[in-house]
């Protein structure tokens, strides 16, 4: 086991579930790697988050549909840590409320692949070497039950089908890497107060908890499941 913290990077963590998942992380002693599309948010909440926690809060830069910047990302995750022990998808964009799948933008929905599936993955194939140097690697890849499709009904189409198609790289990833000890899984925050969920959610803290759950999950702990509040959800 290895006697430094472990290293957690968190994408779209400088506001709402990401955020408090990463001040959660640090809570529990981890080192973990604040990670925004823009520097100066990143610094601001890695500087309003930092005060009173006993692990370190670093701000970095990642957009996760700048494929450059995502392998820059690793390398310098590598050459600080030389391994990566969690990973959390959190960057996500577009609630399309309102939309129908029936006349929706499929450039909309296009852009809204590349953030929430196509960044999800590619951030993790970039990070996965250094998970595999890990001794307790995790991936927690945030979803929705809103790509459940045993629920899955009309509206949010772009949001909906990003999340479904996140839910079928989790169980794919799941598979490849359980050799590799990478536990994998997709964690529905439920519906929480942010900015994208809109008023009238449950509060930050208890989006959060899931995940963070799923983040430090005991080695004989699941892989390629689909859970809220650490319980299963269908698929």
């Amino acid at each position: 086991m290895s006697t430094t913290p472990p290293v957690s990077l968190v994408t779209g963590a400088n506001r709402g579930i990401g955020r408090e998942t990463a001040r959660r992380l640090t809570e529990l002693g981890h080192t973990v790697l604040l990670c925004a599309r823009r520097p100066a948010d990143a610094e601001r909440a890695a500087v309003e988050l930092s005060p009173g926690l006993p692990g370190t809060l670093l701000p970095r830069r990642l957009d996760v549909t700048d494929a450059d910047g995502v392998r820059a990302l690793a390398r310098t995750v590598e050459a600080e840590f030389g391994r990566l022990d969690v990973l959390v998808n959190n960057a996500a964009v577009n609630y399309d409320l309102g939309e129908r799948a029936t006349d929706v933008d499929l450039d909309e929905v296009g852009r809204t692949l590349e953030t929430n599936l196509l960044g999800a993955w590619r951030t993790a194939q970039a990070l996965v070497p250094l998970l595999r140097r890990s001794a307790h690697p995790r991936v927690v890849n945030v979803s929705s039950e809103s790509g459940s499709l045993a629920h899955m009904s009309g509206g949010t189409p772009a949001y909906g089908v990003s999340k479904a198609a996140l839910n079928a790289l989790t169980r794919k990833l799941a598979d490849e890497l359980r050799a590799d000890r990478i536990l994998v899984n997709a964690v529905c925050p439920g519906w929480i107060a942010t900015d994208m969920g809109g008023p009238g959610g449950a509060p930050v803290a208890r989006g959060a908890a899931g995940i963070v759950w799923a983040a430090t999950l005991p080695d004989s702990g699941p892989t390629g499941g689909f859970f809220r509040d650490g319980e299963p959800l269908p698929w």
